[in-house]
């Protein structure tokens, strides 16, 4: 990744650095460090109406790969020779709109930086944390992650009493979550499928999971079918192919899926080749409905009221992956599709510098 220095006036500015897109990758190739440059620049006073944030924590996820090429998709690319974007927590520390004085916390789309300008009516304020919770906690568990897997458990693919659970990627942000919401929603079993050891041994003294298997171990349709042999009655999916294939296998009649994402389809602008097994969906009558999470903005006052009490009291864990510094955020997110070790959410503080 190259450093950059972005020329500006002078005059009330405030220095700040961010990521932004060098270079595109080659279409069906992994991104690579070269693929992106820190540029430092210079931030001016906030005009009436704006205020200047400085980002405690930025959020990396598996949904921006997409953006980096030039394809259709559900959101917008990133703009070659521009700052990436994406979640952001930060707090305001210079005011010009009444409506969000010094001190508020924010949250924004202004991730990938250290600090920015911009008009008040782009932020959402947020209240502080519970007490011990950190402000990373709005990017994950109670943020966009958290609502994912909230919705996809009670909106696409209800869980309901006595129900045996299945989740992919289950060590990660999302899948962490879900499993846990389907448990409190009472499902009879819960199971989930990992890359490591590590992260299989998390899935049940960590998260509470029933059972756990790592794909990286054997067939996955085998593993699922040991960990469920009569079947399993929702699936919710992060990784599609194989995946898909091996819960379309285990499903009973009239199961329901949640497709929520497919990151095992590669850098093909989200494709993939065709999944094995579709057409078991017609015999055992299931219910397959893909989502994504901006469309459920609207529940979010009812996301947050049914999980920060299960948070603050203990019966929802949350981890976090922390990476230290703007410095680290390219590898964090590079690592997402590599070896990813990280636990969890995978957050960035920037408010920290290498």
């Amino acid at each position: 990744m190259r450093h950059a220095i972005a020329a500006g006036d002078d005059r009330g500015m405030t220095t700040s650095r961010a990521v932004h897109l060098a270079r595109r990758p080659e279409l069906g190739q992994a991104a690579t460090p070269g693929s992106f440059e820190l540029i430092e620049t210079e931030l001016p006073e906030p005009a009436d109406g704006q205020v200047r944030v400085d980002n405690l924590f930025i959020s990396v996820d598996p949904y921006m790969r997409n953006r980096l090429n030039d394809i259709k998709s559900y959101v917008p690319p990133f703009e070659v020779g521009r700052p990436l974007t994406g979640g952001a927590v930060g707090v305001v520390t210079a005011s010009r709109a009444p409506a969000l004085p010094e001190g508020t916390l924010v949250l924004s789309d202004y991730g990938w930086r250290e600090g920015f300008v911009t008009a008040a009516e782009k932020l959402t304020p947020v209240p502080a944390p519970p007490a011990g919770v950190s402000p990373s906690a709005y990017l994950g568990v109670l943020g966009m992650t958290g609502l994912t897997a909230w919705v996809g458990v009670t909106v696409i693919a209800p869980v309901t009493e006595g129900d045996v659970f299945y989740v992919s990627a289950a060590a990660g942000a999302v899948g962490s979550i879900a499993g846990q919401l389907a448990r409190v929603r009472g499902a009879r079993k819960v199971i989930g499928s990992a890359g490591s050891p590590d992260k299989v041994e998390a899935l049940t003294k960590v998260f509470g999971f029933d059972a756990a298997f790592s794909y990286r171990d054997g067939d996955v349709e085998t593993q699922l079918a040991a960990a469920a042999p009569k079947g399993i009655d929702v699936y919710f999916d992060n990784v599609g192919g194989d995946h898909l294939a091996a819960a379309l296998r285990a499903s009973r009649p009239f199961g329901r899926m949640a497709l929520c994402g497919s990151i095992s389809t590669g850098y093909d602008g989200g494709e993939g080749a065709p999944v094995a097994g579709l057409g078991l969906a017609v015999g055992k009558q299931l219910s397959l409905r893909g989502f994504i999470v901006s469309s459920y903005a609207d529940r979010q006052p009812e996301f947050i009221a049914e999980v920060a009490p299960l948070l603050a009291s203990g019966k929802l864990v949350a981890r976090e992956h922390v990476v230290p510094s703007l410095d680290g955020a390219v590898g964090a997110f590079l690592d997402l599709f590599g070896s990813n070790q990280a636990l969890g959410k995978v957050v960035v503080d920037v408010s920290r510098r290498d």
